[in-house]
């Protein structure tokens, strides 16, 4: 019944396109409906890439539902930009990678079913490549804690450091594909299994459709969150992060739920440190075709980040996790939001 009213419920997003271009609808109600929308598109991802991974294994899957799910924020992003939303772009970036390695991964643990065991070598790799990340960011922060965050001095220096992490991230995902290639053993054809083909397709179909929802959402947020007295910094970290990981949450808790926690940790590991050690690097390079972002990051930003690794590492060191873990987790996101709501705006 539930996948039903899931397949039913796709046709939420032709109904938003028809709200947003044709219908005289208030932006609150255009998010709300938008809102809605993602729920069934993020529920599609997460069937695609079930089935995408019974071709190619956990490793793989995780890191393809993680490619497409982070596809429409990229698009955001650069949206934002050329609307001239800098902060709000760092925001949601921020708050996208703490989302996916908190809320994400502990909603994962805590609604997963069966084998609880976790892959702690690939786990620590993709935390490895987050705590990298933060670190060199702090090369173009620390300076703009202090004058115009925008000046054209820290978007040239955020260059270098971008492209450093691109590298960084082709050359240890190249790895990890590989190591997880090499481990998988094909499975037999099971009845009503997709192909690898018509899984992939549907995984690229349903990124462009959450794509545009997600531009209908953002362009209508800001309008709710000032109805709600929300600074514009607490919108992107958190609202507008959770928005753009709706394929992450989606995916996650379908294959966890389906007691599949070892892949449903490896999307939202993977997923954060594509944001990480790809997406942020590429948002700041490809900015300069249309306003140079500067990756002047808060100190709270920072804060978040590098704790969040931290904590998450620590309950690795057991290859095995629990619901209890989940809980902690979702926990500690609920503190590191708090923690953005009472920064406000810088």
């Amino acid at each position: 019944m539930a996948r039903k009213i899931l397949w039913g419920s796709l046709a939420l997003a032709p109904l938003t396109f028809a709200a947003d271009f044709l219908l005289d609808l208030g932006d609150v109600e255009l998010f709300v409906l938008a809102s809605l929308a993602l729920v069934p598109l993020a529920w599609l991802i997460g069937e695609a890439t079930e089935h995408t991974a019974h071709h190619t294994g956990p490793g793989i899957g995780g890191f393809l539902n993680a490619t497409f799910g982070n596809a429409p924020e990229l698009i955001i992003s650069l949206l934002a930009i050329n609307k001239g939303l800098t902060e709000v772009v760092r925001g949601s970036l921020t708050g996208s990678v703490v989302g996916n390695i908190l809320l994400v991964l502990g909603f994962s643990l805590l609604v997963g079913t069966g084998d609880m065991r976790l892959d702690r070598q690939s786990s620590y790799v993709w935390l490895g490549l987050i705590l990298v990340a933060t670190i060199a960011f702090l090369v173009p922060a620390v300076p703009s804690w202090h004058g115009d965050v925008e000046r054209n001095a820290l978007a040239v220096l955020s260059i270098p450091i971008a492209i450093f992490l691109l590298v960084l991230y082709v050359g240890v995902t190249w790895w990890q594909l590989s190591r997880h290639r090499s481990r998988h053993v094909a499975a037999e054809d099971d009845e009503g299994v997709w192909s690898l083909r018509a899984a992939v397709g549907v995984l690229a179909v349903a990124t462009v459709v959450t794509a545009v929802i997600a531009e209908i959402l953002v362009d209508t947020i800001e309008t709710f969150a000032h109805k709600a007295h929300l600074s514009d910094f607490f919108v992107a970290a958190v609202i507008v992060a959770i928005v753009g990981n709706a394929a992450e949450h989606g995916g996650a808790l379908v294959v966890a739920h389906r007691g599949k926690v070892r892949l449903a940790a490896e999307i939202a590991l993977s997923s954060g440190a594509q944001v990480a050690v790809f997406l942020i690097p590429a948002v700041a390079l490809l900015s300069w075709a249309i306003e140079p972002l500067a990756l002047s990051f808060r100190p709270v930003e920072l804060a978040a980040l590098a704790g969040s690794v931290l904590v998450v590492g620590a309950f690795f060191v057991d290859r095995t996790s629990s619901r209890r873990d989940g809980a902690a987790l979702i926990l500690l996101y609920v503190c590191v939001a708090a923690a953005f709501f009472i920064s406000g705006d810088r």
